[in-house]
């Protein structure tokens, strides 16, 4: 009996230590150690403020701090930091000084993670400025607390709850946003309901303002263009009609009472059937100015996003800069135009928008999807890094070149006083925030280049994998490499060398080259942008095509222009390539194609085999979890890969060449299938 007893405590103190060790991603990188009393005794933390973020500030590294003394120091003489920091050591004491007192809890943060990756702080002297005022994120959550376009369950918000029961994710989300520079939220999507402007969410959004003040982040909303209309019965909601502006100035005034820091409106308008100013014969810059002149005396800004398009013969990808184009310099100035990296819509690879750039007198902000609309949704690894930085250091030769879309939107090119850059949330109710492991790194990525978008793909992905696993480069190396080459496995299994927006209808989950939906727009289709034929692929947006390339500065647009010179991993794009056409490499373009495919097939199963070898370093739990993920997404190439060339080979009328993996799946069958992720939750 006392041999049972003894055994059951036994199982009872490993069952109770394997939960103590479990890992469930909850943590993000922010996997502080707690320090011990004796190491807490053997130094100081001092604050010179007594301000709420630097006293945060102080106990972070109070608790999780384990070098030399520290000092917190906030000096208004310091302007030019803004929010950013110095951190400097001087005879074994550790100063971090800041203009601003979230600036020192800014430091802090870069502090605890130079402690976490290992690095050296002795003689360390850094001043780190952010490249963009506002570092926001966007969350298309809904008041139903479904995302649209969100893989990871349900919205962090517990609207029915608010504002008498507050989660403690509100304070573990700020905390993590504010770890990594992000200081600006936008609550609710784009598509916005009219009721978030009601007196009951406003009380709130007002809860979570409070929560996350401390953090240094200002709460913004998405507004609905006609709720003067929906809200309170006005007749229309046309913005030059006195009644309407009085409404908004009445409402911007009630937001301020509950919420004095609030930061603003996003605004989708005219765009896939959401309410706008042009329903009423006015402009946007009509429509965007009436909303800036409401908040302006509150220091508000107005974020108004350029995704526009409507049912035309005009190619969808010109449409936002015909649009947009005629009213530089008409825009307030606090309006910035939110444009997102690519004409048409978060694609695997598209070039940039044209219109950055081409105004020039209008603050701009780029909009980043960090969620994986169209990259497999939570199950497909994809750091999202090597994307994000092929935008923002794309060149627009904007008077000259130089002109890269990192310096238009921070505001260094044109001098513009207010800088932005968005990025739609992938983050919800799961225990691991984004879906998937891996998807941490992009909300972690995101939030790194909203700080400096001169940090590298590789040092960001190398920071996150040793805050958020090990600092072992026999995990670090091959694990940092495997990140940095999945964008592009994705893209070469889902739509290689400039193939774009060929994804199932509606919820854009798996491929559907051939989709014709009944009634649907034709702008919707695959086939609009695809454009097989017996001749070739790809859709014509050459000066003999849709003229798009117009819209690019010189020497781009030139390079587009012409198939020889065009990019190759753009060439679908600009052009409609026969499929016998001779590729650099020597290669048919049909045969390219088909190379493209299988090798993000491959590259897919050598992910599965690069994590299987990394389980010694890696919790159990994480790993199966990743490890199940790898399998989805290696199934899912295959079938991305099937049913692309079974479908594209009946117009190229060609074998699939010998040296490529056969297919293992009949076109028909494919044709069949049908998922139901319609609310993406």
């Amino acid at each position: 009996m006392l041999f049972i007893r003894v055994h059951l405590l036994i199982l009872l103190a490993v069952y109770s230590c394997s939960l103590c060790y479990a890992e469930d991603g909850s943590k993000l990188w922010l996997r502080y150690k707690k320090v011990s009393n004796e190491v807490a005794k053997s130094r100081t933390v001092i604050s010179h403020s007594n301000h709420q973020k630097a006293l945060l500030a102080k106990q972070e590294l109070d608790n999780f701090w384990t070098g030399p003394s520290v000092e917190l120091k906030v000096e208004k003489a310091q302007e030019k930091l803004r929010d950013g920091f110095t951190i400097e050591e001087k005879k074994g004491k550790i100063y971090i000084t800041s203009h601003e007192p979230i600036g020192v809890l800014y430091g802090a943060y870069h502090l605890l993670s130079l402690q976490q990756t290992n690095q050296s702080i002795n003689g360390i002297k850094i001043q780190e400025i952010p490249s963009y005022n506002i570092r926001i994120l966007n969350h298309w959550d809904n008041l139903d607390r479904t995302v649209e376009r969100g893989y990871a369950g349900y919205s962090l918000w517990r609207w029915e709850e608010l504002p008498h029961v507050i989660s403690p994710r509100y304070e573990e989300y700020a905390r993590a946003n504010a770890s990594i520079g992000i200081n600006a939220t936008v609550l609710n999507n784009v598509n916005a309901s009219p009721e978030i402007l009601s007196s009951e969410y406003i009380t709130k959004v007002k809860a979570l303002a409070a929560i996350f003040r401390k953090y240094g982040i200002k709460v913004y909303l998405s507004v609905n263009f006609s709720s003067p209309k929906v809200l309170d019965g006005l007749v229309d909601s046309d913005p030059l009609r006195p009644e309407v502006q009085s409404w908004w100035k009445e409402k911007v005034k009630k937001i301020y009472k509950e919420i004095p820091d609030f930061g603003g409106f996003l605004v989708k308008a005219n765009s896939e059937g959401q309410p706008g100013p042009q329903d009423y014969g006015r402009t946007h810059a009509d429509g965007a100015n009436m909303l800036a002149d409401a908040i302006k005396p509150y220091g508000g800004v107005i974020m108004w996003r350029a995704f526009v398009y409507n049912p035309t013969l005009e190619d969808r990808a010109k449409q936002a800069y015909l649009e947009f184009i005629p009213f530089d310099g008409k825009f307030r100035d606090n309006v910035i135009i939110q444009i997102k990296n690519g004409p048409i819509d978060f694609q695997p690879r598209e070039p940039f928008t044209p219109l950055f750039g081409a105004m020039k007198k209008t603050s701009q902000m780029v909009e980043f999807q960090i969620t994986q609309e169209y990259l497999g949704f939570s199950n497909h690894l994809a750091y999202l890094a090597p994307l994000f930085k092929e935008t923002l250091d794309s060149d627009t030769y904007t008077d000259g070149n130089g002109a890269t879309i990192a310096k238009i939107t921070d505001g260094t090119l044109n001098g513009n006083k207010k800088s932005a850059i968005a990025g739609v949330a992938n983050i919800g109710e799961d225990i691991n925030w984004t879906g998937h492991h891996f998807g941490q790194a992009n909300w972690y990525a995101f939030g790194r280049l909203a700080w400096n978008h001169s940090l590298s793909s590789e040092q960001i992905a190398e920071e996150w994998i040793k805050m958020t696993f090990t600092d072992d480069d026999e995990f670090v190396l091959p694990i940092r490499d495997m990140m940095l080459d999945s964008r592009e496995a994705v893209v070469n299994y889902m739509m290689p060398m400039g193939l774009h927006h060929i994804f199932a209808f509606d919820h854009h989950y798996g491929p559907e080259p051939w989709a014709d939906i009944k009634g649907g727009r034709s702008d919707w289709m695959p086939w609009y942008y695809h454009n097989a034929d017996s001749l070739g692929l790809g859709f014509d947006r050459s000066p003999a095509g849709s003229d798009a390339v117009s819209q690019y500065n010189e020497p781009l647009r030139s390079q587009f222009a012409q198939i020889e010179s065009c990019p190759e991993n753009l060439i679908l794009w600009f052009h409609h390539v026969p499929w016998n056409y001779k590729m650099k490499s020597g290669n048919t373009m049909w045969t390219e194609l088909c190379e493209h495919y299988d090798l993000g097939v491959k590259q897919a199963r050598d992910f599965q085999k690069i994590w299987d070898r990394s389980e010694p370093f890696v919790d159990s739990e994480r790993f199966r979890d990743v490890q199940s993920k790898l399998k989805i997404q290696s199934k899912d190439a295959v079938w991305w890969k099937d049913a692309c060339l079974l479908y594209f080979q009946t117009f190229s009328c060609q074998p699939i060449p010998y040296h490529i993996e056969r297919p293992i799946h009949e076109l028909e069958d494919l044709k069949k299938i049908k998922l139901n992720l319609k609310h993406h939750n």
